[in-house]
């Protein structure tokens, strides 16, 4: 069965103030809308956008992605209508709703509605009113109210796809949102339970909010790697997966390349993995000469797999020779490529030890590293 989404951008945000509607404004370094539909790309086949016709240069600029990209309408009930159209042909069973403006949404509470489908025809995530309620006259309290069996909606709200969409295009007048549009077609609307981190940012203080929730929720690990190669016969050394001409080579089970163990033992350190020795046994003979990139790419791939993207790498190397100033350019290329991050995002630099100790006697090539991992 597929789950499609359709993600309601099309709006203006003008109470949140700024140059730019509140979906295109930065939220810790990246577009609300962009965080947004980062937040359904696990739990959904098909993620469709809906735009002011305007926004179609700044999505542009952005670089954001969806399998769909449609222009709204005039209201809310317009945009909806064509998202779901622009969905059909994937033949959707499931389809949920979300504002664009709602970028913290979790995982939890997108699978509580997926789940509610399955059982219901329509299902939304509310919170029950907690607060005293007050009718009011001017600012004068004019009464209370009961907030017995009162909740506040949240979204993503989900639908059976077939029919919500028969519901909207047979809706003749606006509502306030679709749980409104699928109760007055007759369809049962299940409530789970909301999140309160999962606000809809109106205001320019609910960025603030945001980006303390975002905070909060950090999970930010950093490893160090070491590792240390003596010289022995040979005619070049390879350093961050560079080939580097020099009189002697570097001796090891693997090609020896000193700094790539160390930012891979930095990566597995992160990540409470252990280290090269524990995921490639030197006593394992299919590893002898192996190139280090197979043990990188693998410490990549691990912290992925654990939700881990890497935010920085700082290699240092200790050695007199070869010099590794003119190579630097390359080295971070080439370790940027296999990391899948930017090149300036990695630091690859080199210190003597003063022709101290056994890299002072140019005896051998040692490396420290440092990598950052961020939760995603």
């Amino acid at each position: 069965m597929t789950t499609a989404t359709i993600i309601v951008a099309a709006g203006r945000g003008k109470r949140a103030g700024g140059d730019l509607p509140k979906q295109w404004q930065m939220l810790t370094g990246k577009p609300v809308l962009g965080r947004t539909i980062d937040a359904f790309r696990e739990q959904t086949d098909v993620i469709c956008v809906v735009l002011h016709p305007d926004d179609h240069d700044i999505w542009n600029t952005f670089g954001l992605e969806a399998d769909a990209v449609v222009n709204g309408g005039a209201t809310r009930d317009e945009s909806v209508r064509a998202g779901l159209m622009a969905v059909k042909d994937h033949e959707p069973s499931k389809v949920l709703v979300h504002d664009a403006a709602r970028p913290l949404v979790s995982k939890q509470t997108i699978q509580r509605v997926l789940d509610a489908l399955e059982e219901h025809p329509g299902a939304a995530p509310a919170l029950p009113v907690t607060d005293a309620l007050w009718r009011s006259e001017g600012k004068a309290v004019e009464a209370a109210v009961s907030r017995d069996h009162l909740y506040r909606a949240q979204t993503p709200q989900g639908f059976n796809y077939a029919q919500i969409l028969e519901a909207h295009l047979d809706r003749k007048t606006p509502a306030t949102d679709d749980v409104e549009v699928a109760r007055d077609a007759g369809m049962s609307v299940q409530i789970v339970d909301g999140d309160e981190n999962n606000l809809k940012i109106t205001m320019a203080a609910d960025f603030d909010r945001a980006a303390q929730i975002l905070g909060e929720n950090m999970d930010i690990r950093l490893g160090n790697g070491y590792d240390v190669h003596r010289f022995g016969d040979g005619d070049h050394v390879v350093l961050c997966g560079v080939k580097i001409p020099h009189g002697r080579g570097l001796q090891g089970h693997s090609d020896a390349d000193v700094s790539m163990h160390a930012v891979t033992d930095a990566v597995y350190g992160a990540l409470g993995q252990g280290d090269i020795g524990q995921h490639f046994p030197p006593s394992d003979p299919q590893w002898k000469g192996a190139a280090s990139h197979i043990f990188l790419e693998h410490a990549v791939a691990l912290a992925a797999e654990h939700g881990f993207s890497i935010s920085n790498v700082d290699c240092t190397l200790v050695c007199e020779y070869p010099k590794i100033g003119p190579h630097q350019f390359k080295m971070k290329a080439k370790m940027a490529a296999i990391m899948g991050i930017s090149s300036d995002r990695i630091s690859v630099k080199a210190t003597t030890s003063e022709r101290l100790g056994f890299t002072g006697r140019e005896e051998g090539i040692a490396s420290i590293a440092t990598a950052t991992l961020v939760k995603t």
